[in-house]
């Protein structure tokens, strides 16, 4: 365990006895108290998570919006300071090198948020692709960032700050925002990876242990708890939020992953995979990831085959017990012919094939 990397945040979760697993190098909190009651925490009142293992990366010069334009999917050019754009890095083929949020800091001053097992491999693409006046620093380990979600995040958040946390408005953000008794200035954005409402907070380092103390004590009273991976993945299931190297690889295309809001084929500038996309859509997608709801009795985990007959149709990316549901579900990657709403297949659990049939996704909103 002495190889993995740790947050600062670290000796704050050996304080709360959480358990911690390694988590793409990283040494991270699996669960505080039960998954399941972390999940439900989360969406009924508030929950506080370590997120600050994920890269950001600043991207600044004169030509910054022309070099993202090329290097991202979504349209950069409708940002301006203050608001943040869900987006996508493609390779040539289409496949997809990393999701991420970019942040509009200033004129020619842009922060993307890339995950955390991507960071060498993003940086290192960024920089490749430099052509025009534009510096790309990896500033990861200046910063640690905490999410607070939930329908109680914000009163809970704002008993520590004087910033009007109500006029921040989703996918929008403030910066030089100040906590009480926490040193350095922050980034709180209207963002998060749960289906709820909430914030993500991007502190210096140092504060971050100061800050998440001050979160857990303030925040008791609206019932905001500490909550780990576990929860954190099946809250973003439920709101169908991609995770990367499970809904989107190098093999599978944002278009495929049903994300096409954040690929912008018509905008003027050519970013690196978009004759590859517009191809697949002109085409014809091949496969599409939809919902699946198990009709017999199983679990449909990630990777499991999913089947007609005899013949393999997809493969179930993430699956589990939807704790919110109590229904066991799914995300598949399927062959198109199998993708409308109704649709029986059968996935693959073991030794045994279980009927399970086509959903609507999200399964959760809130």
């Amino acid at each position: 365990m002495t190889d993995l990397k740790r947050t600062p945040l670290y000796p704050e979760y050996k304080k709360l006895g959480a358990k911690t697993i390694d988590f793409g190098g990283w040494d991270l909190p699996v669960q505080f108290s039960s998954i399941k009651d972390e999940h439900h925490a989360t969406r009924q009142k508030a929950g506080l998570f370590d997120v600050s293992h994920m890269g950001e990366v600043l991207v600044e010069g004169e030509e910054s919006l022309a070099f993202l334009q090329k290097m991202l999917t979504n349209d950069v050019s409708k940002l301006k300071p203050g608001k943040a754009q869900y987006t996508i890095m493609c390779y040539e083929n289409g496949g997809t090198v990393d999701d991420l949020i970019v942040y509009m800091l200033d004129e020619n001053k842009y922060l993307l948020v890339i995950n955390a097992a991507n960071r060498e491999k993003d940086v290192d693409w960024l920089k490749q692709h430099i052509d025009e006046e534009v510096n790309v620093a990896d500033v990861s380990d200046e910063y640690v960032q905490l999410a607070l979600q939930g329908p109680n995040a914000e009163a809970a958040l704002q008993s520590l700050t004087d910033t009007k946390l109500s006029e921040i408005k989703f996918f929008n953000f403030a910066q030089d925002v100040r906590f009480k008794g926490v040193e350095g200035e922050a980034i709180v954005s209207r963002t998060g990876y749960t289906g709820e409402d909430g914030f993500e907070v991007y502190l210096p380092s140092g504060s971050g242990p100061v800050l998440w103390q001050a979160i857990l004590e303030y925040g008791e009273e609206h019932g905001v708890q500490p909550i780990g991976l576990g929860a954190r993945d099946t809250l973003r299931f439920e709101a169908n939020l991609a995770l990367y190297g499970q809904e989107l690889s190098a093999d599978i295309t944002p278009l495929e992953a049903g994300l096409r809001f954040a690929v912008k084929l018509n905008k003027e500038a050519d970013f690196i995979g978009k004759e590859a996309l517009l191809r697949q859509k002109e085409e014809g997608l091949k496969r599409k990831l939809v919902g699946i709801e198990m009709i017999d009795k199983g679990i449909p985990r990630t990777g499991y085959d999913v089947v007609d007959g005899d013949k393999v149709i997809g493969f179930v990316t993430t699956g589990t017990q939807s704790p919110t549901l109590g229904k066991n579900i799914g995300l598949a990657l399927l062959n198109t012919e199998y993708t409308e709403l109704g649709t029986e297949v059968s996935v693959q659990i073991r030794k045994k094939t279980l009927k399970a049939k086509v959903v609507s996704t999200p399964f959760y909103k809130r």
